[in-house]
């Protein structure tokens, strides 16, 4: 029996660490949390990619009453971003959230559905997507894709 050891490198530092480029687009991600729609949970998430050209799309969770009818924040940015500027890739997706109480001091990271949809917009673009999670406390940049947090991942080399 073989064993493998798999290893994600995450960069930790603070929002005022980043540099101005960078901040731009975690401060698009931090002001839509104010549009999302989470009156069930309270739970605000917003979402910003820039896309090749510098172009800046933003997105919100959108909560339902029936749970499974909701979309987080990424997914809505992504498909929207992906059906605005078909021929865009996205170069950077940041991540943040807060609740009543204001700005959450960790990051958060993407749920599983997220992530696949993340590696599927890699796919399509045939580009890793630089990640950005947003806390007030600290801040985590996954520089190499979300192969880094989805290691073992499913992608359409499996349906050939």
């Amino acid at each position: 029996m073989k064993e493998m050891i798999l290893q994600t490198k995450v960069k930790v530092c603070t929002v005022d660490e980043l540099s101005a480029h960078d901040r731009e687009v975690v401060d698009a991600a931090r002001k839509a949390t104010a549009n999302s729609y989470a009156v069930y949970s309270g739970f605000n998430v917003g979402a910003a990619v820039r896309l090749v050209g510098g172009t800046i799309v933003t997105g919100t969770n959108q909560e339902n009453a029936a749970y499974p009818s909701g979309l987080c924040a990424e997914r809505t940015t992504l498909f929207w971003a992906n059906s605005q500027y078909p021929d865009k890739a996205v170069e950077v997706l940041a991540i943040a959230a807060r609740t009543a109480d204001g700005e959450l001091d960790r990051p958060i990271p993407p749920c599983g559905a997220c992530r696949q949809v993340i590696l599927e917009t890699e796919k399509r673009y045939n580009t890793p997507v630089r990640i950005i999670l947003y806390g007030a406390k600290e801040c985590y940049v996954v520089e190499d894709g979300i192969k880094a947090l989805l290691p073992l991942s499913f992608d359409a080399g499996f349906l050939e």
